[in-house]
């Protein structure tokens, strides 16, 4: 996994990618390719999103050897004051599902996935097990989540366990579902597969798992 850059210009341009890749993704996987006339919006409306978030916010993107995009994930620390795609696709507000537990750090996973027409389960756990290393880190710890219906049977099959908090609605052409992750339900997967962490030294700002190509 090596850092792609540190520039903010070129920050934007890998977030443009990583906008356009989720949409076109989602639409592929859930409604056969067909684009509504909304999809330049929804590229739009996310790239402006993850902007917002890019200080407290890893990006990782997976790639082939040409550079073509195989996957992606991103995880958020919240700060307590932007607006979380929980609360603008659900109206759910994180503070009444949290209550008065104590917790260190509460976390945010979206913007993850994979090409179609890729099949590669380790690519999935690649993925995933760096999006929760640091939620993993500490047992005071929560993450949410707007879950595809399909990926989250998924997930439950592979051992991680997530709690439904509220009724879905259809979002970028699937059943979507919002979620909340703790450090118990997590911890399981994260020790069975954090041997696929990358542990290289880089900026945590942004990271991106693709391989340099050849000369």
């Amino acid at each position: 996994m090596l850092l792609e850059n540190n520039f903010i210009n070129q920050e934007r341009n890998k977030i443009m990618s990583l906008a356009e890749f989720v949409v076109l993704e989602n639409y592929k996987h859930h409604s056969n390719g067909s684009l509504p006339i909304t999809y330049y919006e929804s590229i739009e409306a996310l790239y402006n999103e993850e902007i917002n978030y890019l200080d407290n916010s890893q990006v990782f993107i997976s790639r082939n050897v040409y550079g073509d995009i195989l996957g992606t994930i991103r995880v958020l620390k919240w700060n307590y004051k932007d607006e979380l795609p929980l609360e603008k696709i659900f109206g759910i507000n994180p503070l009444d599902v949290i209550g008065n537990t104590v917790l260190k750090s509460v976390w945010h996973i979206g913007r993850f996935a994979i090409k179609k027409d890729v099949r590669n389960i380790n690519l999935f756990k690649k993925l995933m097990v760096q999006a929760i290393a640091p939620i993993c880190k500490s047992k005071n710890s929560v993450a949410f989540a707007e879950c595809d219906s399909k990926l989250l049977r998924i997930m439950t099959a592979m051992g991680i366990k997530a709690t439904v908090i509220g009724e879905s609605i259809n979002y970028l052409g699937s059943e979507t579902i919002p979620v909340c992750f703790t450090y118990e339900g997590l911890i399981d997967f994260y020790n069975k597969n954090k041997k696929l962490l990358n542990t290289r030294e880089i900026n945590p700002r942004q990271y991106d798992m693709a391989p340099k190509k050849s000369a």
